[in-house]
């Protein structure tokens, strides 16, 4: 190497040196800035002024395709399948894997596991035998923090699902103890908006408890009326125990009464989704469907939460077909011969007639959507609900 090549190579290491020097500092600095724009231009999370939980009762994930196949001939074309957040929740109780609608819906409901046909109760609660201690819903929450409230229901206003809502038993069949809870509540003034159906059993175990409708009635000064048409307009605070109910109707009707209050509301609506009769649960699916896209038309997701889930799954599952066919071919010769099996086999759908273990759909849109991801306990339902509204749950959930 010459004395000029020397030198020549000598500064422009010097000069690749200094430019080290001067840009490291900046360089450094970069990842930060950006990492600090990003997070500065990330969305906030939007806090809810309205929840509505949405139940489709037995509707696990098989549920849900075989709907959209039964109903449009395509998978994932129901309206709630293009909701943005989603997440996988199991719904065991702390004993066995396979859960009913008790313990699912009060694990959503509390944020507590418990046994099979125990009602919002702690797990030390032996059904029929013994109380566990009384744990803290979501109803209640909103109750005690002034928001208005609202449970619809397709099944008994007094059955497992909404009875979790409002109630605490240690057996989800003792109805005629149960309901009345609804007009003597831990928390606020209670329900206000009640629809479900169920009346002449409830008003049976009512009758067997000395009690009845138009007894608590007057005990509450609060009309149950028979049928949604019956409640007039004028009340704020309706009770509907009809025999059978139009979840559609009385659902926008709960919506007219709810969306007026300041503080904001928290409604919950069911829809039955077993699918022991295939065509009929199924339906369901869909009809439940189509109501909560008119829901959602109608509020504003800024400030309401919108969370679809189950209570538990179901054994039915696809294992055929071919677009363009009829997915429940052979439905109507097995109706006509009024099976009662516990399997039902159809040419393309295999229907097992009992709940099963796996985990169930949670899907939501709205403020605090975004919290529903992932694999998790349905517990984590209503850690979500309550993050969505930024509260914070009691040390202790039971008195």
């Amino acid at each position: 190497m010459t004395p000029i090549s020397r030198r020549l190579l000598v500064s422009a290491l010097a000069l690749s040196a200094a430019l080290s020097a001067a840009l490291s500092p900046a360089m450094a600095q970069a990842p930060a800035q950006e990492g600090a724009s990003a997070a500065a231009a990330a969305p906030q999370t939007q806090r809810a002024k309205n929840v509505i939980l949405f139940v489709a009762d037995a509707a696990g994930v098989s549920t849900l395709n075989a709907a959209s196949l039964m109903a449009y001939g395509e998978p994932q074309k129901l309206h709630i399948q293009q909701w943005p957040h989603l997440g996988l929740n199991e719904t065991s109780a702390v004993d066995q894997f396979v859960s009913d609608s008790a313990n699912g819906m009060s694990s959503i409901m509390t944020g507590v596991k418990t046994r099979n046909g125990v009602i919002s109760q702690s797990p030390s609660a032996v059904r029929g035998q013994r109380d566990g201690e009384p744990t803290k819903t979501l109803l209640e929450y909103a109750e005690e923090r002034g928001l208005r409230t609202g449970v619809i229901s397709s099944q008994s206003i007094a059955d497992a699902t909404p009875a979790a809502t409002y109630a605490h038993s240690n057996d989800r069949g003792k109805w005629g103890e149960i309901f009345p809870q609804a007009f003597s509540p831990r928390f606020g003034d209670g329900v206000d908006v009640l629809f479900g159906a169920g009346r002449q059993k409830i008003g049976e175990q009512l009758a067997a408890a000395g009690s009845s409708f138009d007894a608590l009635s007057r005990a509450h000064d609060r009309p149950i009326y028979a049928r949604l048409a019956d409640a007039p307009a004028s009340n704020g605070r309706p009770v509907v125990v009809a025999e059978r109910l139009d979840v559609h109707a009385a659902t926008l009707r709960a919506l007219d009464l709810l969306e007026t209050a300041p503080e904001g509301y928290f409604l919950m609506v069911e829809w039955d989704a077993h699918t022991d009769d295939v065509r009929k649960g199924l339906q369901n699916v869909v009809d439940f469907d189509r109501l909560i896209q008119a829901v959602e038309g109608r509020v504003d997701l800024d400030d309401t939460l919108l969370l679809f889930t189950a209570d538990h799954s179901f054994g039915v599952q696809v294992d055929g077909g071919r677009r363009g066919e009829a997915l429940l071919e052979g439905y109507d010769a097995w109706k006509a011969a009024q099976g009662d099996e516990d399997l039902v086999r159809l040419k393309h759908v295999l229907v097992n007639r009992t709940h099963t273990a796996e985990e169930v759909p949670a899907l939501a849109i709205g403020a605090g959507a975004e919290r529903v991801r992932g694999y998790f306990p349905n517990t984590h339902l209503f850690d979500v609900m309550m993050a969505a509204w930024g509260w914070d749950a009691d040390a202790a959930s039971g008195d």
